[in-house]
């Protein structure tokens, strides 16, 4: 006697080899990185007023205490914006941190930190490398905050340097200067290579095509100047650009 057997249901996919293998080495690594974490969590505590932030662009997760629990009041989401960073500064004082930990994520730690700072927080800033270092992060944007504040606690992370603020003013005046003087070069390039492409051979006579002699020459081309030896008169009489006597002559 045959007896048939059963279809697979519709819902129901085998599970390959590699999806097999694939999950064991999640769960091995889910393991490994719990134990990390546990020693982590057995060193004894430094910092009792501690609170680690896990920055983003959306939104903060601020975390004022260990807990495993998924719904909690010492860790909580709170939004990027001016409103939301007065709210993160009224639930820090609301469970007595003295000391907040934070990671220099592009620039959206700048508004939380210096708030922080103005309200009396001795605020950290912390590379994120030096987190990932210590074995047993976790990988979510919640458990970052909390990891963060683990190691904060036990007096693990080293504060990033930070300068004051008047030498941040001046960094940042540097920094623009630096930018806008290398964005000039470009454009300079840029404007050569139009030139080129007109075959307009005025970087073979000036070294500089933005000079005085260089912008009168320009300028007159674009207002419609195609004589050579008028634009040649334009020439500055200290340019050391010779004009060929034997075709014309600027004198």
């Amino acid at each position: 006697m045959i007896v048939p057997q059963t279809p697979p249901s519709a819902g129901a996919k085998p599970r390959s080899a590699h999806a097999k293998k694939k999950a064991r080495a999640h769960a091995k690594a889910e393991a490994r990185r719990q134990q990390e974490a546990d020693k982590v969590e057995a060193m004894p505590v430094t910092n009792p007023r501690a609170a680690g932030i896990d920055i983003g662009d959306r939104s903060h997760w601020v975390c004022v205490g260990f807990t495993t629990e998924d719904v909690s009041e010492w860790i909580k989401e709170f939004a990027t914006h001016t409103e939301g960073l007065r709210q993160i500064v009224a639930y820090l004082r609301k469970h007595g941190v003295t000391t907040v930990a934070m990671e220099s994520t592009g620039i959206y730690w700048v508004p939380l930190f210096e708030m922080l700072e103005k309200e009396g927080f001795h605020v950290i800033l912390v590379n994120p490398a030096c987190t990932s270092q210590i074995c047993g992060r976790p990988k979510t944007d919640k458990r970052d905050a909390q990891w963060i504040f683990r190691l904060h606690s036990c007096g693990l992370l080293l504060a990033a340097f930070r300068p004051d603020e008047q030498t941040v003013v001046l960094r940042c005046y540097l920094r623009q200067r630096c930018m806008l003087t290398r964005y000039a070069a470009r454009h300079v390039q840029h404007m050569q290579k139009a030139l080129q492409l007109m075959n307009v051979k005025l970087t073979n006579v000036l070294t500089d095509i933005t000079g005085l002699t260089g912008r009168k020459i320009i300028t007159a081309i674009l207002a419609g100047e195609r004589d050579p030896k008028t634009l040649a008169l334009l020439r500055h009489s200290g340019c050391k650009a010779i004009v060929d006597p034997e075709n014309w002559t600027a004198d």
